[in-house]
């Protein structure tokens, strides 16, 4: 666009000549004449040919220059033919010359010759005769110049002229300036060219109703065009995008965050009465929890739980219940429990109080059931399930609740009165006499007095021979009843020696030994922690109503196998750390320096002593001071879980300190640190066989956590840990996994937050951890390891990455990664969890890769020869051949019109012009470094 200075400034008038010399030598003179239409216009003229050493000055007023720094003259003028005038001397020109001079006067009335800056010397293109002047045919001739870099308030223009005959018809002086524009819903000014072919940065302001969200501007050339936009403004909440304007939100439609393109209707059963809405309002009897997002509908509170069911178990009791009909459209539905004690006619009912215990918990339960112990037996209670979700507390209605009585039983009276022999014991019992319901079965449990392993039978009488007894050897038999609400407490322990072999029972009688020891507390407690696992039974040769199990340290025994028992598990936890790791002596322990810090305090390197052999490096994680009892739980549940391992190819456990402060864990020490560290310090350096040899060991070691049924849910080379000899073996137990709503947070654990990139799509969508999404995330560490710890999926966000990935989009080969590899990865990356390969077949597969090297020279970036190549001018032929063609107006609008501006094009360049999918970004950047401009060729 041409901005042209005011009338005023140009108008030459002869009192703004610039004259010294005697009035009788004719200047520059004011002429008026017709032009081809006859209509009077003024000219100035001079035509003094017959006369040597012409110097004819004519000058303008000041012309101020009104900030631009550039500026164009545009002078239309005629010029006689020398050849045309006779006898004219040898001194008569077809030139003048043009000056200006920058002053900040602007009434200057006299410049020197010397203080002018000369702008060029002008010729004609096309010349007039004494005949076309006749003829009406005048010559008009029209030359542009321009003057750069000015700086001073305003500039006079001055013509010069040395004896040719020239008429000056007019002077137009002008600049040029990029116009006033809407983009992105940003306003950029007019604004005047910069100097030479500079270009101006100019920062736009957002228009009406709208923010910034990314700083806008743009860039005004030389010749008044705008380019390179960069940034934009969106509309604030409440309003939408129309035509370059932010317009409010309709009645009934809302716009909750500046990042909405649109604005959407009202979710379910919310409305918006006015315009510019930012959230709908919800109706009558329903809300919205302040963490739910503005486009989720309103929601209620959920009806009362269904179904109650109740299970005694001696002093415990099971409850159960079906989920409420209603869940008041929410799927965050939770649990509490309200306990009270009755008395028998249930008149006066009191709270339990902190003696009865609920397992997992009392409040916020997010299953229908729940276990409670240590009630009293003999005792009736009245339990409260009450249902919860998100908007229950902003619900000034009552709550669904439920209501559960439950009548703990009584023991059952043992008394002995048939004959001992040498391999069988008859007992005899008398019933509750209150039983909770009818008595479905009695239930035996005996032992050898001076062994743990359990035998139970199971009777529909109230007496019963146990049979297949070791003569001469002293059992121990307890005995309990179990009716439709449950199973009642054990009755007193009886001890009964069977008969000697060789030796006849002269002598018939029976005995009552009722004592109760102290030392049968810990079998209780073991008994009770067997059956809350649901554990099941192996039948014996018996009677048909009578059923056997065989129990082992209060555990099914399983000869010959191995299986991982998560510490939870334990009602005590500190008896799964006495059972799965060694107590250290903390005298033992050298701390020798701090190489990390971890979520419960500080990692140290140190050394261990242990007797009998020599000092051994360790690593040393400590307990920070001032922790709570939950805290010191899950920082041993880690030690209780590693104590199970044992694999060179599994971080090994030492021991535990926890009889002194700090509480510590001691495991081995891995000199090389984390693995996806030591990849990045050592990029490049390892051969292909090393790196297999690396990915071997780690499949090695999560081949045994899956045969023991442990599954890692975390395995990332950040948490495989690398020793001198480039050892790998996998860290990182203990930690409790929970699935958040938000898609960008991923998964919360108490170590922090856990990638979605590294994550099987069955674990995000349906918290499916099986050792199948473990192999899935094995796949993301092969490619971590072959591309030397690069990030996966690189920039994108998560919620891209789970977009992508359930659109079929996986990672492409890393930079040198053979094919099989890369096969291998996309095996781990299948959709369908059964058609992954299992970890043995990857051990296997990576073993036969070791044996056969040459089976890794293949290479899957590796550029086809017979691959034709085909030559480009353009951005757009470059982007067709590169089949990508779709963002072809991405490229033009952001102003990337030719091959040279693409070289050197980044990533977050193609992220602001929509070029978002990771894999087109990297197959345009590998593209354009590959680019000459001379002569360019693309291979596709």
């Amino acid at each position: 666009m041409r901005a042209t200075f005011p009338p005023s400034g140009i108008q030459l008038r002869p009192r703004s000549f610039l004259s010294k010399r005697p009035l009788s030598r004719p200047q520059w003179e004011e002429i008026s004449v017709m032009d081809e239409r006859n209509t009077p216009m003024r000219t100035y003229q001079v035509c003094n040919v017959m006369e040597a050493n012409q110097n004819n000055w004519l000058r303008t007023r000041h012309i101020s220059r009104e900030g631009a720094q550039r500026v164009y003259i545009e002078i239309k003028f005629t010029l006689r033919d020398c050849n045309s005038l006779p006898g004219v001397p040898g001194t008569c020109k077809e030139t003048f010359n043009m000056y200006y001079y920058e002053s900040n006067n602007a009434n200057l009335w006299f410049i020197k010759e010397s203080q002018y800056v000369k702008i060029d010397t002008i010729a004609a293109d096309e010349s007039f005769t004494q005949v076309d002047v006749g003829d009406r045919v005048m010559k008009l001739n029209t030359e542009v110049r321009d003057i750069s870099n000015l700086s001073k308030k305003g500039f006079y223009l001055a013509f010069q002229d040395l004896g040719a005959c020239i008429a000056l018809v007019s002077v137009r002086v002008f600049y040029k300036k990029c116009p006033l524009t809407v983009l992105n819903l940003a306003q950029f000014p007019d604004t005047i060219t910069g100097g030479d072919t500079a270009l101006v940065e100019v920062h736009g302001m957002c228009v009406n109703a709208s923010e910034e969200f990314e700083a806008p501007k743009m860039y005004c050339s030389a010749d008044g065009g705008w380019l390179v936009p960069i940034g934009r403004c969106v509309c604030k909440p409440g309003f939408e995008e129309n035509k370059d304007v932010c317009q409010p939100c309709r009645p009934g439609t809302y716009k909750a965050s500046a990042t909405d393109a649109y604005c959407t209707k009202c979710p379910p059963h919310s409305s918006s009465p006015q315009e510019q809405a930012e959230e709908c309002v919800c109706e009558k009897g329903f809300h919205r929890a302040e963490t739910d997002p503005r486009s989720m509908a309103c929601t209620r509170p959920p009806s009362a739980p269904e179904n109650p069911i109740s299970t005694v178990n001696e002093t415990c009791v099971t409850l159960e219940w079906s989920p409420p009909r209603d869940t008041g459209g929410r799927g965050d539905i939770t649990y509490s429990l309200h306990c009270r004690k009755c008395s028998g006619d249930g008149r006066k009912c009191t709270p339990c109080g902190s003696s009865v215990h609920f397992v997992p918990r009392q409040f916020g339960l997010l299953s229908a059931s729940v276990l409670v112990t240590d009630l009293q037996p003999d005792s009736n209670y009245s339990f409260t399930v009450e249902s919860q979700n998100g908007v229950s507390d902003l619900s000034p209605t009552p709550r669904g609740t439920v209501v559960i009585n439950v009548t703990t039983s009584q023991t059952v009276s043992v008394v002995l009165k048939e004959r001992r022999s040498k391999d069988s014991v008859t007992l005899a019992w008398q019933g509750p006499e209150r039983p909770n319901g009818a008595i479905v079965e009695y239930e035996v449990i005996y032992y050898e007095k001076r062994e743990q392993n359990y035998t139970v039978l199971k009777t529909r009488s109230n007496m019963m021979t146990v049979d297949g007894l070791k003569p001469g050897t002293t059992y121990v038999f307890r005995v309990r009843a179990r009716t439709d609400g449950g199973y009642g407490s054990y009755g007193g322990e009886i001890e009964l020696e069977t008969s000697h072999e060789g030796k006849e029972v002269k002598n018939k009688h029976f005995a009552d030994i009722w004592y109760v020891r102290l030392v049968f507390v810990w079998f209780l407690i073991h008994l009770r922690t067997c059956f809350s696992r649901h554990c099941g039974y192996i039948k014996a040769k018996q009677d048909p109503d009578e059923e056997k199990m065989q129990f082992q340290h209060g555990r099914v025994k399983l000869p010959g196998s191995r299986t991982y028992i998560h510490p939870h598990t334990y009602e005590d936890p500190n008896q799964a750390v006495r059972d799965f790791a060694k107590e250290i002596d903390a005298s033992n322990i050298r701390i020798e320096r701090v190489i990390g810090a971890g979520e419960f305090g500080e990692v140290c390197s140190g050394r261990l002593r242990v007797q009998g052999k020599r000092e051994i490096y360790v690593a040393i994680k400590s307990l920070k001071a001032g922790y709570s009892d939950k805290q010191r739980r899950d920082f041993l549940s880690e030690a209780s879980i590693m104590g199970q391992f044992d694999h060179p190819n599994i971080i090994r456990l030492e021991g535990v300190v926890t009889r002194c402060k700090p509480v510590m864990i001691i495991t081995e020490f891995m000199e090389n640190g984390s693995l996806d560290t030591f990849l990045k310090k050592h990029d490049g350096q390892f051969t292909v066989i090393q790196l297999v040899g690396m990915l071997r060991g780690i499949a090695s070691g999560m081949k045994y956590l899956s045969d023991m049924s442990y599954v890692h849910r975390d395995l990332a080379a950040r948490n495989i840990l690398v020793n001198s000899n480039l050892v790998c073996k996998v860290s990182d137990f203990g930690l409790s996994r929970v699935l958040e709503d938000d898609p960008e947070a991923a998964y919360t654990t108490r170590g922090g937050k856990i990638p979605i990139r590294w994550t099987a799509p069955e674990a995000i969508a349906y918290r499916k951890f099986t050792s199948a999404s473990d192999v899935w995330s094995y796949g993301i560490v092969m490619w971590e390891v072959i591309s030397y710890g690069e990030r996966p999926y690189w920039e994108m966000s998560n919620q891209d990455v789970i977009k992508a990935i359930d659109e079929g989009y996986r990672l492409p080969a890393p930079m040198d990664c053979p094919v099989v590899l890369h096969q291998l990865m996309l095996d781990c990356w299948e959709k369908g969890r059964s058609d992954r390969p299992k970890f043995g077949q990857i051990v296997t597969i990576l073993d036969k890769l070791i044996r056969n090297p040459a089976s890794l020279r293949e290479l899957a970036n590796s550029s086809d020869p017979s691959t034709p190549e085909f030559s480009v001018n353009t951005v757009d032929e470059w982007l067709e051949a590169i089949k990508m063609g779709q963002y072809k107006e991405n490229f033009s609008s952001a102003g990337y019109v030719s091959l040279d501006s693409v070289l050197y094009i980044s990533v977050s360049e193609l992220s602001k012009m929509g070029v978002t999918l990771a894999g087109h970004q990297k197959k345009i950047l590998s593209s354009a470094q590959g680019l000459q401009t001379q002569g360019t060729h693309v291979q596709v």
